[in-house]
């Protein structure tokens, strides 16, 4: 085939594709209900990250945990993670136990505060931090005089980890645990909401996230001191004085009011979005049941998992990329699972406690598109193109 006919039929794909509605992995979803509080922020110039709307959305948000934490907005899930180092006390040089199988976002604030971290794999129940293996890398860590400071657990794709044995073993050992619930809002353990059962909690409200406020996180802390700690450094850590006066390294993460009123809106339909959510992994379960190639993340007893994202595992890696393919083909966004830190370019040369699990969940799962917003007519176009790839492989 020549470069010209190549061209050509690239093209052609191209054109074909632009006709057919693009299906997102996990857009953003507005009710409508949102503008009315954005409204507000302009009409009464609260346009800072003070106002009225901060405050009201942390109360919704504390209101929906239910579990006598309190809440501060901040500019991103990540901001949560790096502040609660800060309030840990991890400084350059300390070790943060961190779970491989995530997004970067759980790592990187180890490396601001100039830390170290060390990667614990997956176990095959949750996907999350196995803790087997880190009591192995604890007891490691102990035996060469390096104890570490924070342990950064995950709740993967709104899936709870096994927080029981995670806090018992750190408890044990005395090191707080920093609870990354960044896709897990709504998501419950043992009848607990996610973000609130250890030491810190971060949510997430970024625009893929179960509800968004564009960009946006929040801390989740046991009381109203350590509130006024983590406001105070998101807020530049500037003192009490008339005059600007700065005793210790602050940070500019605080919320802004226009978004937070985003989030006023969006905490008022969390429960339909968490419904619609869960109603996509049922639809995709039910219509791939009869596949034995294709598995589905189900929880122990007691977990409960707001779907935030429906993932599946294939057989094989060639059958992932097949189905990946497929869908992309017919302009449906999909994507593989979460590279593991450890196999990560920028985190390879840390020291790591594997067993090959997240790797594997790597190269054979597939996240399929989750957002609240998807209608009937998607989900069907998107279960024909699967059927129809599974068909080849």
């Amino acid at each position: 085939m020549n470069n010209k006919v190549f061209s050509l039929i690239k093209v052609y794909e191209v054109l074909r594709m632009s006709k057919k509605k693009k299906i997102y992995l996990s857009p953003p979803h507005m009710s409508g209900n949102e503008q009315k509080f954005i409204k507000e922020a302009f009409t009464t110039n609260w346009l800072a990250p003070l106002g009225p709307n901060i405050n009201s959305f942390e109360e919704s948000i504390k209101l929906y945990l239910s579990n006598n934490k309190e809440v501060a907005v901040l500019s991103s899930g990540t901001a949560a993670i790096h502040l609660a180092l800060v309030l840990i006390g991890v400084s350059k040089g300390d070790e943060v136990l961190c779970q491989s199988f995530t997004f970067s976002a759980s790592a990187n604030p180890i490396l601001y505060q100039g830390a170290v971290p060390v990667f614990i794999d997956s176990e095959k129940d949750t996907w999350n931090m196995c803790p087997d293996l880190l009591e192995v890398a604890i007891k490691d860590r102990i035996s060469k005089h390096k104890k570490p400071k924070a342990i950064i657990a995950v709740h993967l794709y709104g899936m709870p980890y096994k927080a029981n044995e995670i806090n018992a073993i750190a408890l044990k050992y005395k090191i707080p645990v920093v609870e990354d619930s960044a896709e897990a809002l709504g998501s419950t353990y043992f009848g607990e909401p996610c973000g609130t059962l250890s030491d810190f909690g971060v949510l997430s409200f970024n625009g893929n996230k179960i509800i968004t406020t564009s960009g946006g996180g929040a801390l989740i802390v046991k009381n109203k001191t350590l509130k006024k700690q983590a406001v105070f450094l998101a807020t530049q850590a500037r003192d009490n004085a008339p005059h600007f006066e700065h005793s210790h390294i602050g940070f500019n993460y605080r919320m802004s009011n226009v978004l937070a009123g985003i989030g006023c809106g969006q905490m008022e339909v969390i429960k339909a979005r968490v419904s619609a959510r869960r109603n996509n992994f049922d639809f995709y379960k039910t219509q791939l049941k009869n596949y034995p190639n294709i598995m589905f993340l189900e929880p122990p007893k007691h977990f409960y998992s707001n779907r935030w994202m429906t993932c599946i595992l294939t057989s094989s890696f060639k059958m992932r990329e097949t189905l990946r393919q497929a869908l992309l083909e017919e302009n449906i966004e999909s994507r593989p699972l979460w590279k593991p830190m450890h196999t990560q370019p920028i985190f390879k040369s840390y020291l790591q406690f594997t067993n090959g699990t997240s790797e594997l969940f790597f190269n054979r799962g597939l996240c399929l598109p989750s957002g609240s917003n998807l209608l009937q007519d998607d989900l069907k176009r998107i279960i024909t193109t699967i059927t129809k790839a599974l068909k080849l492989c």
